[in-house]
């Protein structure tokens, strides 16, 4: 389905979970065509917001900052450092200051559903689409940084400025640059999501659906 946005449209599929009705949202597209730079988040946060819809849940591939929380590691985000320097707002036409002490509202349920993930997590996000050099990386866990991507910091910016609840589960791919012996290939991301999908969707319908 597509809903039409001033952002542009959103695009989704309505599926069945067990009874309930619920809307996927591929933010790089089909095929993951579209760089994390590039994702629409405003029509995005904007289209959720106008269907009415309460709480919006994710996963988002990461690169560890901390060496003892290897690749397949879980963790719930439950702060964040939002340092793409994207300047995304739905309200660049009128003054609206939105409180973020709490970034990701849907972290206690997510934790309650996966008591073997990492219990919170400080994701920082940076622009990409290239990965992080060594000294971004220490500096990175220096500001108090877990685990580091390219999109869920500005989705939760911008899902808590359309009043939707947010929650993300970051999952390692990767250790940083710097705390790991070769080069990050691609391949290696692809192979921990791959392997780990499955789980982490059946939590993240469990959690969009309050069961």
């Amino acid at each position: 389905m597509t809903v039409p946005t001033p952002f542009g449209p959103l695009r989704g599929r309505i599926i069945e979970w067990r009874g309930d009705r619920v809307m996927a949202v591929q933010r790089h597209s089909t095929g993951h065509r579209t760089p994390p730079h590039r994702v629409n988040y405003r029509a995005m946060a904007w289209g959720l917001r106008q269907m009415g819809v309460e709480r919006c849940v994710s996963s988002a591939a990461v690169g560890s900052l901390r060496s003892d929380w290897g690749a397949g590691t879980l963790a719930v985000c439950t702060d964040l450092l939002e340092l793409t320097a994207r300047r995304l707002t739905l309200w660049d036409r009128e003054v609206r200051h939105t409180d973020l002490s709490i970034p990701f509202p849907l972290a206690p349920q997510l934790a309650q559903a996966a008591p073997d993930a990492k219990q919170s997590a400080v994701y920082v996000g940076y622009d990409g689409p290239r990965y992080e050099a060594p000294a971004e990386v220490r500096m990175l866990g220096q500001l108090g940084g877990d685990i580091v991507g390219m999109t869920a910091a500005t989705e939760a910016v911008l899902l808590r400025e359309a009043g939707v609840e947010y929650g993300c589960f970051g999952i390692v791919t990767n250790l940083g640059a710097g705390l790991s012996s070769h080069e990050l290939a691609h391949g290696d991301v692809v192979e921990v999501m791959e392997r780990l999908g499955a789980y982490v969707s059946e939590i993240l319908l469990s959690v969009a659906v309050g069961s």
